[in-house]
């Protein structure tokens, strides 16, 4: 086990890195609202999603109604569902633990599981399970400093939340780096400028997500085996 871990642990280091300074802007967010330490670690146990989190606290502040949060939460997040089908054959045989799993499924996460390769000598489910209780201690934690420095020092976060996109190129890139096969990196690419030009920022998700979601099932027969 405690191999499982070690192996884990160094996977996910650059999550490490970003979620404890993500986490800390969420938590700073909390206690500038006035919300509770309690609450914010709840948050971040239960809800566990970056930018669903940072909504939720303008949400609770401008006090909308349970229909306006259930939608924005869905638009916000609405990838998410494709992480979990994508890794259905990937969790296979995990039981009950396949639930947290999907769960856990986080932008950061999910780029790490999407290309884990086990060491050897470690058992390949509990190796993704571990690669997921520390990416979520990460967040819960950061968010926890975060309330607790709010609470006692005066901190401007101008800026802090853009460390979740340079945590997720960094990911991405050693992805990139690490794979022969970037159509799949060029579909989501082309996609996602192709939906941007045709509906604007506002509206480009949902598109950009199906289009993604045709052009693999389309083209799986073709696409390169990875080296």
């Amino acid at each position: 086990m405690k191999r499982t871990v070690r192996a884990a642990f160094r996977a996910t280091i650059p999550v490490l890195m970003g979620y404890l300074a993500i986490g800390i802007a969420f938590g700073l967010m909390m206690d500038a609202a006035g919300y509770s330490l309690l609450l914010t670690v709840l948050m971040s146990v239960t809800i566990y999603a970056g930018a669903g989190q940072y909504l939720g606290v303008s949400l609770l502040v401008a006090g909308a109604s349970p229909v306006q949060t259930a939608l924005l939460t869905l638009l916000v997040n609405f990838r998410h569902m494709f992480y979990g089908l994508s890794m259905l054959e990937k969790f296979h045989g995990m039981g009950l633990r396949k639930l947290y799993m999907i769960f856990s499924l986080t932008d950061e996460t999910y780029a790490l599981l999407s290309s884990a390769r086990a060491p050897e000598g470690v058992p390949e489910k509990d190796y993704y399970l571990a690669i997921a209780l520390l990416d979520h201690s990460y967040w819960i934690i950061g968010s926890a400093l975060g309330f607790l420095l709010g609470s006692a020092l005066s901190i401007n976060t101008t800026g802090v939340d853009f460390a979740m996109t340079a945590l997720f190129v960094v990911i991405a890139v050693g992805q990139w780096r690490g794979t022969k096969n970037h159509l799949p990196a060029a579909i989501g690419c082309l996609a996602t400028l192709l939906s941007l030009q045709l509906v604007g920022k506002d509206n480009m998700l949902i598109l950009a997500l199906a289009m993604i979601a045709a052009l693999r099932l389309a083209l799986q027969r073709r696409m390169p085996a990875d080296e």
